[in-house]
């Protein structure tokens, strides 16, 4: 098998969303206050896909990415905000939640053409050697294999869910909060002295995903 390269083709949100995504996470941390924190090297993003690719074709993958933004119109891409949600993660008691976004028909004709243009140089198999991985972070059988599932499971109508992470919470406490009406823009809540301490995060569920990263942002 070749040599792979886990790959997030991402969007980097605005900054009037990355500071909501900010809010959010600082609730969640209420929750679990060793949850990750988002930051500078954990900034919050929109996955459009994701696969694993040959190492050696890393400037073809590049390419094809870059020769597909620019025939596509970034300006009628857009996301709506609509629910707070979370996914198993393999935290007993916890969910990872996530800001859940409505995305536009452009947005899935780009991830369709994105797919189209790196498919020849995609493998299935990677392992935690395609991943960047912070001090003592493990890459966990659930990060390998939503990489390796994520065509088809995430591609298309009906099936792509579109969204920002913002951190583990407890169950108890995402029933709650899934619970309230939702206010896409969210007014920072005091913090708590019990959320200074950090923790690396992980490579997404459903998305944050810290593949090697070579992130293709458009």
């Amino acid at each position: 098998m070749h040599d792979l390269t886990a790959i997030d083709v991402l969007v980097d949100p605005d900054e009037t969303t990355l500071r909501n995504a900010h809010t959010w996470n600082a609730r969640m941390r209420e929750s679990v206050p060793d949850g990750f924190a988002l930051d500078a090297s954990h900034r919050p993003h929109i996955t459009t896909l994701q696969r694993y690719v040959r190492t050696a074709d890393l400037d073809d993958v590049c390419g094809a990415v870059h020769r597909t933004l620019a025939a596509t119109d970034t300006s009628a891409l857009s996301y709506q905000a609509f629910a707070i949600g979370h996914a198993d993660w393999g935290v007993p008691g916890q969910g990872l939640a996530v800001i859940v976004l409505r995305p536009s028909p452009q947005v899935l004709a780009l991830q369709a053409s994105l797919q189209a243009a790196i498919s020849p140089s995609t493998e299935s198999g990677g392992t935690a050697a395609a991943f960047v991985t912070d001090p003592g972070e493990d890459i966990s059988q659930s990060t390998l294999d939503w990489v390796d599932d994520y065509v088809p499971a995430q591609i298309g109508p009906d099936r792509y869910t579109a969204h920002i992470t913002v951190g583990f919470a407890t169950l108890d406490d995402l029933r709650t909060i899934e619970a309230e009406p939702f206010d896409p823009s969210p007014s920072a809540r005091p913090a708590s002295p019990c959320t200074s301490s950090e923790a690396a995060e992980p490579p997404a569920s459903f998305s944050e995903a810290g593949p090697q990263r070579t992130d293709l942002t458009s």
